[in-house]
């Protein structure tokens, strides 16, 4: 699945990118921004085991729900300049590309 496989590579980018955060953050920006980009390909794949359109377009709509915690997160970081503005207008692109496609799977389901 596209939008699945989309969805890991957001989680090895948000890794990657909180891995230079301050380590006061550990349990804070960091460790919420993993939460939430995990949270997206996990949704996805667990509405899709469920063989229901319906259940699926439900946790479609929470895995749309964790990209915009995700989003959010990605600006406060960003305000906060532990990100730099490359990183964060990658993550950023990557996102608005998974949520779009995310978006266009529920209208078809």
């Amino acid at each position: 699945m596209d939008i699945w496989s989309k969805g890991i590579e957001i989680v090895r980018e948000t890794y990657k990118s909180t891995e230079k955060f301050p380590k006061r953050e550990t349990y804070g920006l960091i460790s919420q921004m993993r939460r939430a980009a995990v949270s997206i390909p996990l949704n996805v794949a667990e509405g899709f085991r469920r063989y229901h359109n319906k259940e699926y377009k439900q946790f479609l709509y929470v895995s749309l729900g964790s990209c915009a915690e995700l989003e959010t997160q990605i600006t406060i970081v960003k305000e906060l300049k532990y990100i730099p503005k490359d990183e964060e207008a990658i993550l950023l692109e990557k996102l608005d590309h998974l949520c779009r496609m995310t978006t266009n799977l529920i209208k078809k389901l």
